[in-house]
């Protein structure tokens, strides 16, 4: 019998499922994920599976929450996006510049108009130049032109400047995205491109831990809608692996629920991800998915990442009090769990006057070479003292404060992670994990109590108590779960969109919860009803600690499915590779009937004709992308959007249609 292994790594544990012919879960197993070098945590997951059934397997899968939580947090490897024919108001509204910065974004002369001619010549010397500045400091390129999904002519020439003259990764927009909209394609570059190195490290990793356990069989990852890709493609489009481990969270939600119409809620160590689920399939959205503050241009699940999780930072800000997220940190027992000699230092602080650098630790997080390549002195000191083990940062602001200015530049750059006071460390205080140290949670809890007390005013816990204080920060976790449930089913109604249904979704909540202050034994005005027939079925590993009180608090019913805490890599084997291409047609004038190849636009007489034109086209790039892909047994489809108005004098006008071509099919297994 062959078997399918499925792997999902994420920002905190690394988990690992076995799967037969049937479908059927065989053998789990979990490990902490080791940012500093996957392969450890990927080798430690399989290492708990049974070897002989390992031998047998004809198929690996690979989800991960890494990309979509380096868009959460705002990580990624420093990129140079080339943007050409883009100005000043199209840059701004990319959001390039909080994303990768003004020093990092060049502005080109050139692009093309609506119907595919150039607006001007790119100028060689120009692009050489600015493709030259940034060469060294790097780890790949993103190219966006204007009107490039019409004529991608000056993104493809760009590129083979960029190849000509270093070697690095070069992302195209026209490749990633067929929709107008030049600001978000960029963006969706950038994205793509800040993935690159990071994905490739994952790969890399799986690889070898395959390889020195003989584990001969084709390795797929998940794409954001569910779909498979071999690691090939997986590398040339990064961008579309943004919402892998929610999209596998999601399938393996259905597969082991058994539930056709539910609320999918997966809580893993740094987000929250939502998706509604009916008919046993979650609903696709083919204008991008919201992961945190971004929206690239992605085909994905319809799923809502949130910056919130069990290693979620539980902090102070401005005047909304009490917040959680989305900056991922390391929480404080589990740093104890892995290096006990920090209990001590945890013990005396709970008793000393509150300041901010108590309980704030630093270690080593991500080797990236193209950041590691741009460390000053200092950095590559401090980098090195990490590599030795965790920082202890009240020390080092005493006794070495350009090790601890040092550090903190590292953190900023995703090398380092701080540790802090996180919901995981308050479900150890009050018994509801026990897996790492809950000495060191207590402890955390009780300075993290003191510090908001005496250092901004907040809450009013009894002096070193660590229940109260843990019993509010869970509380407020499932606040922000209720609220962004409501949120998403705000959305999903279609009635409103994500900033509307934010400041309706609080209000909701607070009336759901009880927290509006009304007089409770008023007879409410409002009945307020969640999903009555939609279940919440709650996966990952702190399912079953919050979700209960969650589907209490919104008065729906709680599915917590066998193996919820591996969903993931259960979901990573269950979906088949599948391609989609679009060609748009459109009418510029009566009588002629524009084409957008991937060539450049073409003309012709008759909409019969460009219409076959694009169904040849489309079809046969989408079954040679599946093929590529690799699919099996490549299946074809089409459907066409039209864009069309019946009148009665002139009679039905065209303006513009697209045709789309999926191709799907099976992963390609181990030949026997």
């Amino acid at each position: 019998m062959a078997y399918a292994l499925g792997i999902d790594t994420g920002g905190t544990f690394t988990d690992a499922v076995l799967l037969g012919a049937d479908r059927q879960v065989l053998a789990t197993s979990k490990s902490l994920t080791t940012r500093f070098d996957l392969a450890q945590g990927i080798a430690a997951s399989l290492d708990g599976l049974p070897a002989a059934l390992l031998a047998q397997v004809d198929l690996v899968s690979l989800s991960t929450t890494l990309t979509t939580n380096s868009v959460v947090e705002g990580k990624g490897a420093p990129v140079c996006a080339l943007l050409v024919g883009y100005d000043a108001h199209q840059i701004k509204t990319s959001g390039l510049a909080d994303l990768i910065g003004l020093d990092a974004i060049e502005s080109l002369a050139g692009g093309h108009d609506a119907g595919g001619l150039p607006l001007c010549a790119l100028d060689e010397a120009a692009c050489r130049a600015a493709i030259a500045r940034h060469a060294p400091r790097v780890s790949a390129f993103a190219i966006s032109a204007t009107f490039a999904v019409r004529n991608p002519a000056h993104e493809v020439q760009l590129r083979d400047w960029v190849q000509s003259i270093c070697d690095v990764p070069v992302t195209c927009g026209h490749e990633l995205a067929s929709s107008l909209g030049a600001p978000r394609r960029a963006l969706t570059a950038a994205l793509n491109a800040r993935m690159i190195s990071h994905v490739k490290t994952l790969i890399d990793s799986v690889q070898r831990t395959l390889a020195a356990r003989r584990i001969d069989a084709p390795l797929m990852l998940v794409k954001g809608d569910g779909s498979l890709i071999n690691v090939a493609s997986a590398l040339l489009r990064p961008v579309s692996t943004v919402l892998s481990g929610p999209a596998a969270s999601v399938l393996g939600a259905c597969a082991l629920s058994g539930v056709d119409n539910a609320i999918v809620a997966d809580m893993g160590g740094t987000t929250t991800d939502i998706a509604v689920v009916r008919g046993g399939h979650p609903a696709l959205s083919f204008d991008g998915a919201m992961v945190g503050n971004w929206r690239p241009m992605i085909e994905a699940v319809k799923v809502y990442a949130i910056g919130l999780g069990g290693d979620s930072e539980v902090r102070l800000q401005g005047g909304e009090g009490l917040t959680i997220g989305p900056r991922r940190v390391l929480p404080l027992s589990l740093l104890v769990h892995q290096h006990p000699q920090f209990l001590a230092v945890l013990e005396r602080q709970q008793t000393e006057i509150p300041h901010a650098s108590q309980m704030r630790f630093a270690q080593a997080l991500s080797a990236d070479s193209a950041h590691l390549g741009r460390l000053n002195d200092a950095e590559r000191r401090a980098w090195e003292r990490l590599c030795q083990g965790p920082v202890d940062l009240e020390a080092a602001n005493m006794h070495d404060r350009d090790l601890a200015r040092a550090v903190a530049r590292l953190e900023r750059k995703g090398l380092a992670i701080y540790t802090g006071f996180t919901p995981s460390d308050a479900a150890h205080v009050l018994g509801m994990s026990t897996h790492w140290s809950a000495p060191a949670a207590v402890c955390a809890a009780r300075i993290w109590a003191r510090q908001m007390r005496h250092m901004y005013g907040l809450g009013k816990w009894p002096l070193g108590d660590a229940q109260a204080p843990a019993r509010d920060v869970v509380a407020k976790v499932t606040d922000t779960i209720c609220q962004k449930l409501i949120e998403a089913g705000l959305n999903d109604a279609g009635q409103m969109n994500e900033n509307n249904a934010g400041k309706v979704a609080s209000l909701l909540t607070a009336m759901a919860l009880g927290h509006n202050g009304a007089d409770k034994a008023a007879k409410p005005v409002f009945a307020l009803q969640f999903a009555p027939d939609m279940p919440l079925v709650g996966v990952g590993a702190p399912a079953a600690s919050y979700y209960p009180a969650v589907a209490h608090g919104l008065g729906v019913p709680l599915v917590v499915p066998p193996h919820a805490e591996v969903a993931n890599a259960v979901g990573a084997v269950l979906g088949q590779v599948a391609q989609r291409v679009h060609i748009t047609i459109t009418q510029p004038v009566r009588g002629t009937f524009k084409v957008f190849t991937p060539q450049g636009p073409q003309d012709l007489r008759t909409l019969p004709e460009a219409l076959a034109l694009a169904r040849n086209l489309a079809g046969a790039q989408a079954q040679a992308s599946a093929s590529a892909a690799g699919a099996s047994e490549v299946q074809l489809a089409f459907s066409q959007a039209d864009n069309q108005v019946l009148n009665e004098i002139d009679g039905d006008v065209f303006f513009e249609a697209t045709v789309t071509a999926t191709a799907w099919g099976p992963p390609r297994r181990k030949s026997a």
